[in-house]
């Protein structure tokens, strides 16, 4: 490995070495807010070392890893996705009983996991990356073992995610007996421009399985639900951006490098999939009172929508896609740390009856809400609109007409339920018995704060999208 190569690995070995430091604040007995704001640093100190590096990129660090500006983009989106879930976990952990200190070392674990996926070019890295995302989160998911469903939520998760393992290695094991190699651009040059390929089909096939659980995608959607409810609401919202982001960008990079595009059957069975996630995602989530299940089941629905964007693989799919993971997770943030501000010491802020009236008791957090659900609705002036749009485009552009038209009728049924929960919050009968916490008054003020600048920027990328999109399009050319 040359100097380099040793520079573009640096924000990965910073994020390692995060976790590391966190063992020993806590080996020092220092407090839960010296942690806080030293995880926090350290987070910083990650995106420094990225920007440290970028005139660097690309660097192969060939087999297993390729720092480039596709790398650094998604990198980037986990990143700041954990900084602000470290920021609500304080709010959510500091008046519990249970010592949430060891949750740090697990949150930078687990963001190391999702980082590694991110850059990864061969099976072995993608499988040690997808590893160490997966066991973390099982002890996340748990973390609360006491209330909230959290070890059954734990529970399923681990067997669920074991078996998914199994299915992914399997699949591995096919593509390396057709091809002889585990690193993606061997494979691609192996199979070649043939669309005969059975056992790399039917190994793919199999490892796509894996990926449409870790993406909640149905028909493998069968545990976000509960998983959402039973964790920790910080860690939900680390389930939904970070865990996901990470894994979308290794099935992007993976179908890039072996133009997965070429297999008509593949191409039809994302169709599929795609489709059947929009539908089911929806319809299930119109009947929800619980506000995080109906979060997961948006989520599957909306990870139907991005496979719109990933089906025609081009350059304005991947944009689009990209896009739209930066619009959906600031939107998932600014919910879950709603929630997490909510959420009093015996119970989470989840049943949509606690929101009634919330306008007229939290006028700052409702609007908050109400903007993000907006965006998640696709209505115009916000982030998610102009997300949409885009898939749209790219779709219709490929003529991929059947997704692009459930696309269309799904989102005017989730209109529904996500006016259902604005609407809640004007409802005339203001919520009682729910006590404010007491925060300390620069946490306080840093959450309003981050939440307000989350809904800003929806609101600016739905009005001016063009400087992101550029922004997004220079990471992409850097290959």
């Amino acid at each position: 490995m040359n100097e380099l190569q040793f520079e573009a690995l640096l924000p990965f070995m910073v994020l390692a070495a995060a976790s590391m430091a966190v063992i020993l604040l806590i080996a020092f007995r220092m407090s839960h807010t010296v942690i806080q704001v030293a995880a926090f640093l350290m987070a910083c100190l990650v995106i420094l070392a990225m920007w440290y590096v970028k005139d660097t990129l690309p660097q192969k660090v060939l087999p297993l890893l390729v720092v480039d500006g596709f790398g650094a983009l998604f990198t980037g989106m986990i990143i700041f996705s954990m900084m602000a879930v470290g920021l609500f976990s304080y709010v959510y952990f500091e008046e519990r009983e249970e010592n949430p200190k060891e949750y740090y070392i697990l949150l930078f674990l687990a963001t190391l996991g999702a980082a590694i996926l991110t850059i990864s070019v061969h099976f072995i890295s993608f499988f040690i990356g997808l590893e160490v995302l997966s066991v973390s989160l099982y002890a996340l998911i748990a973390y609360l073992r006491n209330r909230n469903h959290a070890v059954e939520s734990g529970m399923k998760y681990l067997v669920l995610a074991a078996v998914s393992s199994a299915f992914l290695l399997f699949g591995m094991a096919l593509i390396y007996m057709e091809t002889g190699s585990m690193e993606f651009t061997v494979i691609a040059q192996s199979i070649g421009a043939s669309a005969s390929s059975v056992l790399f089909m039917m190994g793919f096939g199999i490892m796509l399985v894996a990926i449409g659980f870790k993406l909640a995608l149905a028909p493998f959607h069968l545990w976000a639900a509960d998983v959402y409810q039973g964790a920790p609401a910080p860690v939900t919202a680390f389930i939904a951006t970070v865990s996901k982001i990470g894994v979308f960008a290794v099935l992007l990079r993976f179908a890039q490098s072996v133009n997965l595009q070429q297999y008509p059957l593949m191409m039809n069975t994302f169709s599929v999939i795609a489709i059947a996630s929009m539908i089911v995602g929806n319809l299930l989530a119109l009947r929800q009172q619980n506000i995080k299940r109906l979060m997961g089941y948006s989520s599957i629905a909306h990870f139907g929508y991005l496979l719109v964007a990933f089906l025609p693989g081009n350059a304005a799919g991947v944009e689009a896609a990209a896009f739209y993971l930066v619009a959906y997770s600031i939107t998932l943030l600014a919910v879950f740390g709603v929630i997490s501000v909510l959420s009093t010491r015996m119970k989470d802020a989840e049943d949509l009856a606690m929101y009634k009236g919330l306008l007229y008791k939290r006028p700052v957090l409702s609007t908050v809400l109400i903007i993000s659900f907006l965006s998640l609705a696709g209505i115009p002036l916000t982030a998610g609109f102009i997300a949409k749009f885009f898939v749209l485009a790219s779709g219709v552009h490929r003529g991929l007409w059947p997704p692009v038209i459930v696309l269309v009728i799904t989102s005017v049924i989730g209109l529904y339920y996500y006016l259902r929960v604005i609407s809640t919050l004007f409802a005339a009968a203001p919520s009682t018995g729910s006590v404010p916490k007491t925060l300390h008054p620069f946490f306080y003020i840093a959450t309003h704060a981050t939440l307000i600048i989350m809904v800003i920027i929806l609101c600016w990328l739905g009005i001016f999208p063009g400087n992101a999109v550029e922004g997004i399009r220079a990471f992409l050319l850097i290959r």
